[in-house]
């Protein structure tokens, strides 16, 4: 459990320090900034290059509401829950100091800013409201876990499902950057939140919610209609 607890807290890590790094320290760099798109396939890289580094470790979750859709989907033993959330929590936060102390060694830092945290109505790049980021984050949540049960699957080939997952991780920022920064995944929303204080964590709990609600939808939809032959 240990090695696994590890795993999971270095993918997390990974996800937080370089999704989120990429978006704060290189998406609106002037003139050569990699702007959504860049932070798009950010998050997915992060995702595939771990997944195939530790994955075989732990499951390469990275992710809370992965670890509850996966365990309602009949993959994961539910007893394993809660260490695991917590190893990703602290990657997701460790992921953030570290970004922190590099952000404010800029010669002109005057804060952090908005540091990649999720949000909605004025915490949301496009100004989207309530009920835009949790239909949102809810049905990108649903089919990313669609996607990690079908890929992971034992009719599947094996070996490519890190692929279909980071590419699907690439495509869900891709479509939901302007609406929450994108989350479908608490643990990527708490570490930045908890720098920046105010409106992130105070909007933090949609971003705990929505993932959840959505994994789970999906872990008992694949197992009951999908899963059996």
């Amino acid at each position: 459990m240990s090695k696994k607890l590890l795993a999971e807290f270095l993918g997390t890590f990974w996800l937080v320090f370089g999704g989120c790094g990429s978006a704060v320290l290189a998406a609106a760099f002037p003139e050569l900034g990699i702007g959504f798109v860049g932070v798009a396939i950010a998050f997915g890289l992060t995702v595939l290059t771990m997944a195939y580094a530790v994955g075989g470790i732990s499951g390469g979750h990275f992710n809370p509401a992965v670890s509850v859709g996966l365990a309602i989907g009949g993959r994961f033993d539910a007893k394993d829950l809660i260490p695991y959330v917590v190893a990703q929590v602290i990657g997701a936060v460790v992921a953030s100091a570290v970004l922190y102390v590099v952000v404010s060694g800029k010669a002109d830092f005057a804060g952090i800013g908005g540091f990649a945290t999720n949000g909605y109505v004025d915490a949301s790049p496009g100004k989207y409201g309530l009920a835009s980021a949790l239909v949102i984050e809810v049905v990108l949540t649903f089919m990313f876990l669609i996607i990690i049960l079908g890929s992971t699957h034992g009719r599947v080939p094996v070996g490519f499902a890190p692929i279909a997952i980071g590419l699907a991780l690439t495509l869900i920022h891709l479509i939901s950057i302007p609406v929450t920064n994108t989350s479908v995944n608490p643990a990527r929303s708490t570490g930045p939140a908890l720098f920046v204080g105010g409106v992130a964590l105070q909007q933090l709990w949609l971003f705990w919610v929505a993932p959840i609600v959505g994994a789970a939808l999906a872990g008992f939809v694949h197992k009951t209609l999908l899963e059996k032959d």
